[in-house]
C-alpha cells in the first residue's frame, strides 16, 4: 500500500472523481471511437436479411463491406435435397401386429420426410460479389428463400 491515491488531488488532500483535467483546469473531453464506414448514420432498420447479407437503407450490408442496392443482381440456388423413408417404428409395429391381424401391414404406409443441405444465395452488385448459405430446414424453405430474393430483386430496381 506504498502507491500513491491516483484519485487525490494535489496538496488539498480532497478527491477528483470523473475525467482528466486539462492544464487549465477544463475537464478533458471523452474520446468516442469513430463510427465504421459500413454503417451510414441515418440507415435506419434492415429491411431484409438473408443470411449474413442485410438491406438497410439504399445498402447492402455484408461482412465484406457495403454495396449498392441499386442495380444489385440476385441469385439463389437450392442445393438440398428432401428423403422419404419409413421410420423403424413402422416397421416394428408392422411386424408385431401382424401377428395378431392383417392390419399391421397398414404402419408399412408411414413415411417421414427429412431434409438436409443449403440454399445458396448470391448477391453481385458496384463490381463485388458476395454469397451466402442458408441452412434447408423443411421442404419449404426454398420458397421463402426465394419470396425474400423477389423482395430484395424489386428493391433493387
Amino acid at each position: 500500500m506504498s502507491e500513491p491515491n491516483p484519485y487525490q488531488a494535489g496538496d488539498a488532500g480532497g478527491y477528483e472523481w470523473g475525467p482528466g483535467r486539462q492544464a487549465g483546469g477544463a475537464p478533458v473531453p471523452p474520446q468516442y471511437p469513430p463510427v465504421p464506414a459500413q454503417f451510414p448514420m441515418g440507415a435506419g432498420a434492415p429491411v431484409l436479411s438473408l443470411g449474413d447479407i442485410t438491406v438497410v437503407g439504399d445498402q447492402i450490408m455484408t461482412p465484406a463491406g457495403p454495396m449498392p442496392l441499386k442495380g444489385a443482381v440476385w441469385n439463389a440456388m437450392d442445393m438440398s435435397r428432401t428423403e422419404e423413408k419409413m421410420p423403424t417404428v413402422a416397421i416394428v409395429l408392422a411386424v408385431i401386429f401382424f401377428l395378431f391381424c392383417l392390419l399391421g401391414l397398414l404402419f408399412l404406409l408411414m413415411k417421414e420426410k427429412q431434409t438436409t443441405g443449403f440454399i445458396q444465395v448470391t448477391v453481385t452488385s458496384g463490381g463485388r460479389h458476395h454469397a451466402t448459405m442458408i441452412p434447408a430446414t423443411g421442404p419449404d424453405t426454398i420458397h421463402w428463400v426465394m419470396g425474400q430474393l423477389n423482395y430484395a430483386r424489386s428493391l433493387s430496381m
